[in-house]
């Protein structure tokens, strides 16, 4: 089916003979949010019917009829975080004081759990009042107040070597090794306890009950239908369910997305950390750490790795196709896909890599804003648009006029996105239909689609979830928690 949701609804999700039943979920906050969460899965294990019938928002079936799984509400494991001492954190003036402590009553609860508890669980929501998103995101701000705290070091002291005279002031430095914000923080602390989370605003399941504002409270609801489409496919997914697979995908065939993200260990500014997300031709994904070092070149604006960390970096990866593959093989083709060119050294890296092995193609995707398509109709260009400049050079575009929906997703004409084959050779077509399809693999929503391939389309926020602290640990893990 063209839309993932008509396929859904009509024949149920890919792997609903391997991934069928109840399902072992958690929810951890504080009760009054804790409720809105459970009476939100109660509801949507109901249809959800749109008040005005829409094409590009249907109504979704319910979750057992889509996804053929169920929650016991009554199974449901709960771990409370008293209100009490969110509101005591949500006053401090320090962001970095502020999200570390936040993240710790939540992250520091459900390891607690983890080592205690004899009820496994699959997949944990996180539920948090609206102040956490709004107060716990880079350059957020409190407002000033009589009661708020002021708990926190000076600039000079964060990362000073010398220790204070008092212990509760040298506890205060770790807070600095974290970035502010709320959601990257949390997934990095339990990166290494492998715990699965999908965070939920208040605002996002219970506007009724907290907002009063009816015109707010009417425009809200046109986007219900999508709410549970997106939340359901989420859950079925970070549950261990695979909800769709590309109908025209090309047998073993891997697509490696590069990941970097600049970050600040002392006064170099250069350093960077490096992994790679990479998808199976089932459409499941894993991400791989690589390496922090000076990748980032300050002249060029781009990052290139050393032959080694490339070598590494891509080996296992292949590894990781071979033990997933149906036949025990590596890939016949492994597309790399990154916003920037590939410098020589680490191109030799990867091949070294893959000889013997794949064929290798390198494959550069930038957003791209030189010029816009108009047409003379009511609606933009069509997604799917290509226009072929040179043997190895095109420009895709990925978001458009969709007949299926009946309209195009966004407002402003579309741009389109740069794919240039800088490595390797492959038909320039057949890489542009490659990435149109991986725009629509991204299961932390059910949408038509993205207008980036899911290579890259997380590549930032992966990147943020690794460099959230100073020393985050992780191994391979799947795609799920990340996201």
């Amino acid at each position: 089916m063209e839309d993932p949701r008509d396929g859904l609804t009509l024949f149920g999700a890919y792997s609903k003979n391997k991934h069928i039943g109840q399902i072992s979920v958690g929810i951890i906050g504080s009760k009054e949010q804790r409720e809105y969460v459970k009476s939100y899965l109660k509801r949507i294990h109901q249809p959800v019917i749109p008040e005005k019938t829409d094409v590009a928002r249907p109504y979704f079936p319910g979750l057992e009829s889509t996804f053929d799984i169920f929650i016991n509400i009554e199974a449901i494991q709960e771990v409370d975080v008293p209100r009490s001492k969110i509101d005591e954190f949500l006053k401090y003036t320090d962001g970095h004081q502020r999200v570390f402590n936040l993240t710790n009553l939540y992250a520091d609860k459900l390891t607690k759990y983890l080592n205690e508890e004899h009820i496994p669980i699959t997949v944990w929501f996180v539920a948090i009042p609206d102040e956490i998103y709004q107060f716990g995101r880079p350059k957020s701000k409190i407002p000033k107040a009589v009661d708020n705290k002021t708990v926190g070091l000076r600039k000079k002291d964060r990362s000073s070597n010398q220790q204070f005279l008092f212990e509760e002031l040298n506890n205060l430095k770790e807070a600095y090794e974290y970035e502010i914000n709320f959601h990257n923080q949390l997934k990095a602390k339990l990166l290494s306890e492998k715990v699965v989370t999908q965070i939920i605003r208040e605002s996002t399941i219970a506007y009724e009950t907290l907002w009063t504002d009816q015109e707010k409270i009417n425009y809200e609801k046109q986007f219900d239908t999508a709410k549970a489409w997106n939340i359901s496919t989420t859950l079925y997914y970070k549950s261990g369910g695979l909800p769709w697979k590309l109908g025209d995908v090309r047998k073993n065939v891997c697509y490696l997305g590069l990941v970097y993200k600049q970050i600040e260990l002392g006064e170099n500014r250069n350093n960077a950390c490096c992994a790679a997300q990479m998808f199976l031709d089932s459409g499941d994904g894993m991400v791989f750490r690589g390496n922090i070092g000076p990748w980032y070149n300050p002249k060029t604006k781009e990052f290139h790795i050393t032959k080694k960390d490339a070598y590494e970096l891509l080996s296992m990866s292949l590894e990781s196709f071979r033990e997933k593959s149906e036949t025990d093989d590596y890939p016949h083709e492994i597309f790399i896909h990154a916003k920037t060119g590939f410098d020589d050294e680490e191109w030799s890296g990867f091949c070294e890599a893959t000889e013997g092995k794949s064929k290798i193609i390198g494959v550069r995707i930038k957003d791209d804003n030189t010029f816009k398509l108009y047409r003379d109709f009511s609606y933009c260009v069509p997604r799917g648009t290509t226009l072929l400049v040179k043997d190895k050079l095109a420009y895709l575009w990925t978001k458009g006029y969709i007949p299926r929906i009946q309209t195009q997703l966004g407002l402003e004409t579309p741009n389109p996105i740069s794919v240039e084959v800088m490595r390797g050779e492959k038909d320039i077509e057949t890489v542009c239909k490659d990435i149109l399809a991986l725009t629509k693999l991204n299961y932390n929503a059910c949408i038509y689609a993205d207008g980036s391939p899911v290579t890259l389309r997380f590549a930032d926020s992966i990147g943020e979830v690794l460099t959230a602290g100073k020393d985050i640990k992780s191994e391979v893990l799947p795609f799920k928690h990340y996201v």
